[in-house]
This record gives structure tokens, sequence and C-alpha cells, in this order.
């Protein structure tokens, strides 16, 4: 009994050592280290590594062919091992204000920085993050103003048959004002879900910040899941720890056109359940990659419900195969939504992004006809670096 009592003991006392060292054992090493000129230090210890190297898109890009095209992807660089097996590496210039990601390479091995605890998952890929703030990238952060409320809530489907996710964000005083609020819906991407735009597109805090400033009208906004064969992110349904990506099987068995023929069913539980201003002068679509696709098909088979429309990095174009009726006479729904004469129709896209010719043959096919849009060309390629400055450019021009 004495040694079973013992033995309790002992392991009582390295649990407590361990909680001890969680709650005030500093790791072994800095890093990232933000230096006062914005250049960046970052260090791993490895003293068993024989080569350790970082990739992060704050390093010069490097090219990669693929079947579907050639992609700009984050650079790679050494680290140089220093004492006690300390492996370091110091950006050669300053990093301009952005939020960046990074992740180490430790013989082959991709992991995260232990001394980073700010991570962030894009499709199947999770990376360490770091802020170097001034200019743009302010609004990136989490700054002394009033704050909205993000919410996770569930909703059901008819036409799709299943309960879905949405993430919603309210404006700062929501709860209290009483008032009515105009709403954005802002869409994902392939490969991403309800909780991209709250995460990689720092949404809420570009809200928070924009709205403090007075640059941008109190509105809500509605991140939607566009999969229409997901009820939810993974790991956030029934479907249990499901492996992210860009194509799952379950893709081919979604009816087409699913997404956005069930896209009233969404407007119509958000005005339900929330305080909003039901009419068209008073909403928003926008989304990136493929949420400009389908934020392009949705505001056009549904004409009168949106009079503010973003494309971020893409847009549609006509199937004469499809026989879904979002699809067909591409041009002649073109032509009834912009006779109804929305309130701004935004494209935007990098210079070097492998849909910067789709978004250009779009744009001529709507000057050929004198659609009206507004047109921002950024530099770089299919990034969230640019989605996120297109947010920021964007939600300032709604619902004036």
């Amino acid at each position: 009994m004495k040694r079973l009592s013992f033995f309790a003991m002992a392991l009582l006392m390295c649990t407590i050592t361990f909680a001890q060292q969680a709650l005030w054992g500093g790791a072994p090493v800095v890093s990232p280290e933000i230096h006062s000129d914005n250049t960046v230090t970052f260090r791993l210890k490895a003293p068993k590594a024989v080569r350790v190297q970082i990739t992060g898109d704050f390093l010069p890009k490097q090219k990669v062919k693929t079947p579907q095209g050639e992609f700009e992807v984050p650079g790679v660089t050494d680290l140089t091992e220093g004492k006690e097996g300390v492996w370091e590496f110091t950006t050669p210039e300053a990093l301009q204000p952005e939020l960046y990601s990074y992740s180490f390479i430790v013989d082959g091995l991709r992991m995260m920085d232990p001394a980073n605890v700010y991570m962030i998952r894009d499709v199947a890929t999770v990376t360490n993050v770091f802020i170097i703030g001034g200019g743009r990238a302010d609004l990136y952060k989490v700054n002394a103003v009033p704050h909205g409320t993000v919410s996770r809530m569930w909703y059901h489907s008819p036409s799709l048959n299943m309960d879905r996710r949405l993430t919603v964000y309210t404006p700062a005083g929501y709860e209290t004002s009483g008032k009515r609020y105009p709403v954005f819906y802002l869409l994902h991407g392939a490969g991403g879900d309800e909780e991209a735009w709250i995460a990689l597109g720092r949404t809420s805090q570009i809200l928070d910040n924009l709205i403090a400033q007075g640059k941008a009208k109190p509105m809500i906004v509605v991140m939607t899941n566009g999969n229409a064969w997901q009820q939810a992110a993974p790991g956030e349904s029934p479907a249990g720890f499901t492996v992210p990506s860009m194509r799952p099987a379950e893709r081919a068995a979604a009816p087409e056109g699913g997404f956005e023929l069930s896209f009233p069913e969404i407007v119509k539980f958000v005005e339900k359940t929330f305080r909003t201003i039901p009419n068209k002068k008073n909403r928003a679509i926008a989304g990136l990659s493929m949420g400009s696709f389908h934020s392009c098909n949705i505001s056009k088979y549904y004409p009168d419900m949106f009079d503010y429309v973003g494309l971020f990095s893409g847009a549609s174009t006509g199937n004469d195969k499809s026989t879904c009726p979002v699809y067909t006479d591409f041009e002649g729904k073109l032509k009834v939504q912009f006779a109804k004469k929305p309130a701004l129709y935004f494209i935007a896209c990098g210079n070097t992004d492998f849909v910067y010719k789709g978004v250009e043959d779009f744009r001529h096919l709507l000057d050929k006809n004198g659609f009206k849009y507004e047109y921002l060309e950024s530099s770089e390629g299919h990034i969230w670096k640019n989605w996120r400055i297109y947010l920021t450019e964007f939600a300032p021009k709604l619902f004036q």
C-alpha cells in the first residue's frame, strides 16, 4: 500500500512539474524575433539536425509547373547552426507591413516553429504566422477599438438535405443597439470553408478597424461554406476529423449548381435570425477564386438580391454543355443583371495570378456590352495577401 501511495505521489509530482513547465517554462529560443528595423530572425534548437531550412511567403517566390499550369510558391532558404545546436536565419532586408506565414524544414521534414504558438490552416497546410505592423497591415491586428462578435451557427438547407454551418460577424454594439444592419455575404475559394475568411482573411479584425475609423458602415458579414457536399469545415461536422482536400471524392456527388441554387436559403435564415435591412440595396456578395465564380453566378441568377458584387481573383464564364439553369444563357443573365444597374460591380486580380487571363476575358465581355464596373489590379498572384487587400478596398465601398 505504501509503495502504491509513493508511486501515486511520484506520478502527481511529475504531472505538476510538466504543468509548471507549460505555464511558466519559457521556450528555449525566441522565434520569430521582429527587430526595430523590421528585419526578422527565426531560430530553431535542433542539435542533431543535419540541415534546417525555412519556407515562407516573405522569401522570393519559386515557380513550379503542374498539369494545371505554372504556379508561384513560397521560397526556401537555409538556416545556419550556431551555439548549442540553435539554427538561425535573419531576413537580409526589412519586411514590409503584412501578415506572413512560414514553417521549418528539418532534414526534409516540414514542421512548425515550437517557439511560435500562432498557427493557421489553409486547406490541409498548417503554418506559423506573424504580423509586421504599419500601413494596411494595422487593419489585420487586434487594436484597441470596439469589437464585433463572431458566431458559428447552423441552418437547415432543404434543397441540399442537410444542416450546414455558417460563420457570422456582427459589428460592435449589435447586441444592444436595436438597429437593423446591411449584410455582406463573403465566400471562400476551393479547398476552403466557413473558417477561411475569418482565419486567413482576418475579416473580424479588418471590419472592426474599418468601422472604428469611420471608413466602413457597420454591417453583418456572413461567411458561408460553399462546398455543396459539405456540412461544415473539416472536424466541425458529424463526419469527424476528415482530411481537408481541394478535390474530395464527395464533390462529384454534389448537385451541379447546388450551392448557387440553394443560396436563398442562407439569405432567408440570416434575415430571420438577425436584425437586417432585407432589401437589395442593403445586401452585398463577394468571394475569392471559386467564391468569385459563385458570387458572379449567384448575383446574375438572382439579379434582385444583391446591389454590390465583388469578384476577387476569378470570374465565371458561359458553359454551353451545362443544363443547370444557373449556368445557361450566361450573357443573357448578365444583361438582365446590369440592366437593373447594380450599385457596385467590383473586380480585382493580381498581375501574376494564373486566373489573370480569364479575368481579362471577362472584363472584355463586360466592356463589349458597356457594363460598368470598377477594377483593381495588384501585384503578385493567387494568395491571401491579395484577398485581404481586396477586402479592405471593397468593404468601405458598401452601403454608402
